[in-house]
């Protein structure tokens, strides 16, 4: 009989929702961590090539077709698409095009991003509800496993109009059939664990968590302790890369985010101190590597994918 996804996440623990939304595929982990089979999912950002942050264009300039078929030869069974890219992609491919070539293409993980403003009122609340709407019809239309928000300007914010605004996201993300992740990190509107956990434990929606991001938890000075005993049930998301532990000179730390990352294993970050962390917690979902760097913008978009699967794998397999 077939699964009703959005009544599954409505009603379900968020545990195990991210269980059933998870799949199999890739490489056994090894060790006493080790729980299974490794899903890779290609983050937007990493695979996206010349499209450029913020600046813009942020649209990428290979095809969706071309990268779901590159991320499904390298071994990946997810995607990540951005919001103007997704704009982008739809003036050429309707969601049911979308679909069959991510289904052709054993592409599993969906991950779709990025929602700012979903807390604010206003003009910018306005503009933030249509991206909603992009973004969450897209989830649905496409079976995604979640849809990625956050804040990237500290913006300041009551924490209990926060907790309201975040429990509504979650539900309009649970009719979509999707788990909403927020992205911890030192850039946003709360910036803290301690305040990140006091909005999710406030909103207490089933399909609502966090992802946690090995660059972001360097900077936020986030042991790998705590990480290994953060509530489970709210860890719906991992992604991982790697960086420097000093921002390099001639960059801010917002700039380094987008223009300095790093492969995994190939910075100064204790990335497989990160993974076992992940893992004693006990995540079974899929593994993003977001990378963005802006000599890795030029590179091609199959040295790019393998690149980011081998040095990926051999750190979580370690």
């Amino acid at each position: 009989m077939a699964i009703n996804r959005r009544r599954f996440l409505q009603n379900t623990s968020v545990l195990a929702s991210a269980l059933a939304l998870g799949a199999c595929g890739g490489e056994l982990i090894k060790g006493p961590a080790g729980r299974g089979k490794v899903d890779l999912l290609g983050s937007y950002w990493t695979i996206a090539g010349g499209a450029i942050p913020h600046a813009g264009p942020e649209y990428s300039p290979f095809d969706f077709r071309d990268r779901v078929e590159a991320l499904s030869r390298g071994g990946f069974t997810g995607m990540g698409i951005w919001h103007a890219d997704l704009e982008h992609i739809l003036k050429s491919y309707s969601h049911a095009d979308m679909k069959r070539i991510l289904d052709d293409n054993g592409i599993e993980h969906l991950e779709l991003e990025f929602l700012l403003n979903w807390f604010v009122y206003g003009d910018k609340r306005r503009e933030s509800d249509e991206q909603r709407k992009l973004l969450l019809t897209a989830a649905e239309k496409l079976g995604a496993r979640h849809v990625k928000v956050g804040d990237f300007y500290n913006t300041e914010v009551d924490m209990d109009q926060l907790i309201r605004e975040w429990g509504i996201l979650c539900d309009d993300g649970a009719n979509a059939g999707a788990l909403i992740l927020f992205e911890a990190m030192p850039f946003a509107m709360v910036s803290t664990m301690e305040d990140t956990l006091t909005m999710l434990e406030g909103a207490n929606r089933n399909n609502g968590g966090i992802i946690m991001d090995t660059w972001h938890m360097a900077k936020m000075g986030v042991s790998n302790d705590y990480i290994a005993n953060f509530p489970s049930r709210y860890l719906l998301g991992v992604e991982i890369n790697d960086g420097y532990l000093k921002t390099p000179d001639g960059l801010t730390m917002g700039e380094e985010a987008y223009k300095a990352r790093l492969f995994p294993g190939e910075g100064e970050f204790d990335v497989e101190g990160f993974v076992d962390a992940v893992q004693r917690n006990g995540y079974d979902g899929p593994w993003g590597v977001e990378v963005l760097n802006t000599e890795y913008r030029k590179w091609p978009l199959k040295r790019l994918v393998n690149h980011s699967y081998d040095t990926a794998m051999k750190v979580i397999t370690a």
